[in-house]
């Protein structure tokens, strides 16, 4: 079938569709187009069966998502066979998305849509290289649509961060844009409604009127009307809701909410909060004292509560962190309850099993473990004595270890002198003692050896060093800890907690310590250690005045049943840093 008879048969829709002002500035308008269209329809003499064009019927929905219903019913009826041709007036104005843009290719493709008639070109059917083009046409009006997307986006972030409020103002505020930098669009006072929404807070704030008695007030007394716009032409009296939006709003106190909702520590989704350079209309003290008036309507800046033991534990059913809320229960009496329970986030499973656990259950449950490592006085003192002696025994061999690695670096030195001289020598002028990549190799090797050596003399002093005052901070921790956590103040507790272990769960309303490496291997046996102490101390009460000695040698029959309390290489270096927790609470 030739150009001509098919041209004859096929049956157009002419569509048009407006552009946004984020996708191109320089589109016809609605009512330019449907007169370019009209001038190619009598011109061509097209047999166009419906119209979509002009500002009354032309389809007013941006193309760079699916849904638009107009171009649905039009790509109905092609599908239906009561239409096989296009009239537009460019490509773009048919698909800014994959979607859409595939929907017609295929319809091509099926010999359903014949032809696509634009004033500058003619797409075909059963011309791939028309089809290639047009696809061509479709992904540049998406990338363009992403890109303006992007740049909108960048620019509302920059706004934000600038503490500009990238939307419309609320009622009582103006936004304007200064002609000095295009684009920008700054918030200020409206010099007609500021006043009389001011006045609407003052009456709010004495708590004598309800929000629909100021309402009334607004529309009747001092006829307050809304602001005009494009969407909205006519000025009209206040809604009820209108009221109450106004004294949730935020943005009259000086801050503003912008972007996605994210979870709050109160297990609620709102979005964030920004701190606003225009000029607040009312304090954040005024705007909290109306939300607590409003009470369930009201909308409270959020509140950063800070509890002991967030962060530091997980849910044994979902593995999710636990976080907790503050509830507090008002009495028929009047008095007044604040309970703190942990809880799963559930992020990880929003139908996990795990139960609250209230604060003072946590709490009771970590003062269990903490016993489970408490130490008396004399068992403090006892042990610290013996890791005195230890240490006596140790350094003597620490010393020796010393004088042998000492030696050795100097025998490496001697060698590297020797060397020199060797490979410096007359009689090596010509390399035939050692070469020079023999005087390399060896100088290299014997370097490195110098530093091993000096790396681990520095490394073994300061762990040396660093073991008594390590094991001094163990065991005033095992003795003190449960004092600091039952008089210590947030940052205290929180701290004993996390020394406990690193591994923290709470599974069936109970908690899960893994106790620290330290805490394990020094007081595997305490119970017995501590009872074989007091029957030695008992034993020693009538002789203490005369023979001192018997201490040393009894502790030692004590500390036999802690024989891990000697010096030890694997010791958690991560333990050693959170156990400064005596320098915080001292």
């Amino acid at each position: 079938m030739n150009r001509a008879s098919e041209q004859s048969r096929i049956k157009f829709i002419a569509y048009s569709r407006k552009s946004t002002e984020s996708e191109d500035r320089q589109v016809l308008s609605l009512n330019d187009q449907k007169r370019e269209l009209e001038d190619v329809q009598a011109k061509e003499k097209l047999h166009v069966v419906e119209k979509y064009l002009g500002d009354k019927i032309g389809e007013s929905q941006s193309a760079y998502k699916r849904g638009r219903p107009i171009f649905g019913h039009v790509m109905e009826q092609i599908e239906a066979g009561k239409a096989n041709g296009l009239l537009v007036w460019h490509p773009n104005r048919l698909a800014r998305n994959a979607f859409d843009g595939g929907w017609i290719i295929t319809a091509m493709d099926e010999g359903k849509l014949l032809e696509i008639r634009t004033p500058q070109k003619t797409y075909h059917h059963d011309n791939s290289d028309d089809k290639f083009f047009l696809q061509l046409e479709f992904g540049m009006a998406k990338k363009s649509s992403d890109d303006n997307s992007t740049a909108v986006k960048r620019g509302l972030k920059t706004k934000v961060g600038m503490g500009w409020y990238p939307s419309y103002a609320p009622l009582g505020y103006l936004n304007t844009k200064d002609k000095d930098l295009k684009g920008s669009n700054h918030i200020q006072i409206d010099p007609e409604r500021y006043q009389i929404v001011r006045k609407m807070w003052d009456l709010m704030l004495t708590g004598r009127y309800t929000p629909p008695e100021i309402l009334r007030m607004a529309n009747k007394q001092w006829k307050l009307k809304t602001r005009t716009s494009k969407k909205r032409p006519l000025p009209k009296e206040m809604a009820r809701s209108h009221i109450y939006r106004i004294f949730t709003n935020p943005f009259y106190c000086g801050w503003f909410e912008y972007g996605k909702p994210v979870l709050q520590e109160d297990g609620t989704r709102r979005k964030p909060w920004y701190k606003g350079i225009h000029q607040p209309m009312i304090t954040v003290e005024e705007y909290d004292l109306v939300q607590k008036l409003l009470k369930e309507k009201g909308r409270p800046r959020p509140k950063r509560h800070r509890f002991a033991f967030t962060g530091l534990m997980r849910c044994g059913n979902c593995g999710a962190m636990i976080t907790a809320e503050e509830k507090i229960k008002k009495q028929k009496n009047g008095n007044v309850h604040h309970y703190v329970y942990y809880r799963c986030t559930k992020r990880k499973d929003e139908n996990c099993p795990e139960k609250t656990v209230e604060l003072k259950e946590l709490s009771n449950q970590i003062d269990d473990v903490i016993k489970t490592i408490t130490v008396s006085e004399d068992f403090k003192d006892w042990g610290l004595q013996y890791l005195h002696e230890v240490r006596k025994e140790e350094a003597k061999t620490h010393e020796a270890v010393q004088r042998s690695k000492q030696n050795d670096s100097l025998r490496i030195t001697k060698q590297l002198d020797s060397l020199v001289l060797k490979y410096a020598s007359p009689e090596n002028a010509s390399g035939e003692i050692i070469s020079d990549i023999e005087f390399q190799g060896l100088k290299k090797r014997l370097l490195d050896e110098k530093a091993r050596i000096t790396n681990e003399l520095q490394e073994q002093h300061k762990v040396f060093e660093d073991w008594l005052d390590m094991s001094e901070r163990t065991f005033n921790f095992a003795r003190y800890a449960g004092l600091w956590f039952a008089q210590g103040d947030m940052e205290t507790k929180r701290a004993v907690f996390a020394c406990l272990g690193s591994h923290l769960v709470i599974s069936s309303q109970k908690l899960n310590v893994q106790l620290r490496k330290p805490f394990t291997m020094v007081f595997k046996k305490l119970a017995e250690a501590e009872k074989e102490l007091a029957q030695v101390r008992t034993s020693l009460e009538p002789q203490k005045a005369e023979n001192a000695l018997i201490k040393q040698n009894n502790l030692a029959l004590v500390v036999q049943n802690c024989s891990n309390w000697r010096r030890r290489r694997d010791s958690n270096s991560r333990y050693l840093s959170v156990c400064h927790l005596s320098k915080v609470v001292e």
